[in-house]
């Protein structure tokens, strides 16, 4: 596995050129798929609740280039605005969606198979996810990079994602997977599940406020006695997070710890105008995953922090998450 590697700059939405198609890929080009509002199917983006399926519709532009489509409630059940804004995880988790609807809409990606995530990545700017009156309208222009096959079958690819909303760039970012067998995933995950046992006792949260939360259910670090050190709380109850049934900790929840370590580092809850992560590795439910946070050298007004899981003495993951300037 790579090392992870970590962006430093993030431009500006006045140097976000538009996306171009790839070299890669070789499928067959298809008609449009489905127009907003028509909807997308729950399975194709990995979720049981058609609530959370972000998606409303796609279509392929070229061999490996598509538009889509997304709408975002003014309320979500954990998703929750924060200084009147959309919550930039929201996008998070609309990029998400998009390798899994890709993969299987439109690379034939059977389902049953397994995606393994590499990285994600979302860098948005608050100002611009502003909640109104209505659900946000989202169009979203996507590129898939180093689309790899055996065959015709799909081994993996990287994306990117550029999310505007009546025309204005309001995010982008992008993410890497790699496809496998059920086969392939039960050799994978059998050295870890044998003789696992069940999901570790639920531990008690950190007070909600010190995270940015206001129910206990959804904060997912719980104190240790060194500051800016917690334990992982994965409540595998979370209708959310845990939206189905899964044999490890979902990232999402990973890039969720990342931002409330951020703000119990820094002390404030501004949206997030950059959220990076990479896995490397399950973290798994039945065993300790310490998270630790580090405050890094400031880029001008935003301040940065860098969010390590280690379990059992081994990296899973590793995120840094950007704040803006705090108002206060």
């Amino acid at each position: 596995m790579s090392a992870p590697t970590f962006h430093a700059n993030r431009p500006s939405r006045s140097e976000q050129a538009p996306l171009q198609a790839g070299a890669g890929g070789t499928g067959t080009l298809l008609a449009q798929r489905a127009p907003r509002g028509a909807g997308v199917a729950k399975e194709l983006v990995h979720r049981h609740n058609p609530a959370e399926v972000m998606l409303t519709g796609w279509e392929r532009r070229g061999d490996d280039s598509f538009g889509l489509t997304a709408t975002w409630p003014r309320q979500h059940r954990f998703f929750t605005g924060v200084n009147g804004c959309h919550d930039p995880l929201i996008a998070a988790e609309t990029i998400r969606q998009v390798g899994s609807l890709l993969s299987h809409a439109e690379y034939e990606v059977p389902f049953g198979q397994q995606f393994v995530m590499w990285n994600l990545s979302v860098t948005t700017w608050p100002g611009s996810l502003a909640v109104r009156h209505s659900p946000a309208d989202i169009d979203l222009d996507v590129v898939c990079h180093d689309v790899k096959r055996r065959g015709r079958a799909l081994v993996g690819l990287r994306y990117e994602a550029v999310l505007r909303r009546d025309g204005e760039v309001v995010a982008h970012g992008g993410a890497a997977l790699t496809c496998i067998s059920p086969a392939a995933y039960r050799r994978l995950r059998a050295p870890r599940l044998d003789g696992a046992g069940p999901a570790l006792d639920l531990a008690g949260p950190v007070a909600p406020h010190e995270v940015g939360r206001t129910s206990p259910a959804d904060v997912v670090l719980s104190p240790t006695a060194r500051q800016g050190r917690w334990l992982l709380r994965a409540d595998t109850r979370h209708p959310v997070l845990f939206e189905h049934p899964v044999d490890h900790v979902p990232g999402m929840l990973l890039l969720e710890a990342a931002r409330q370590a951020t703000i119990a580092t820094l002390g404030h809850t501004a949206p997030p105008a950059e959220v990076t992560g990479e896995f490397s590795r399950y973290a798994e439910l039945h065993r300790p995953c310490v998270i630790d946070a580090h405050r890094l050298p400031k880029r001008g007004a935003e301040e940065s922090v860098l969010v390590t899981g280690e379990q059992d003495g081994e990296n899973v993951f590793r995120a840094i998450v950007t704040l803006p300037p705090s108002a206060g």
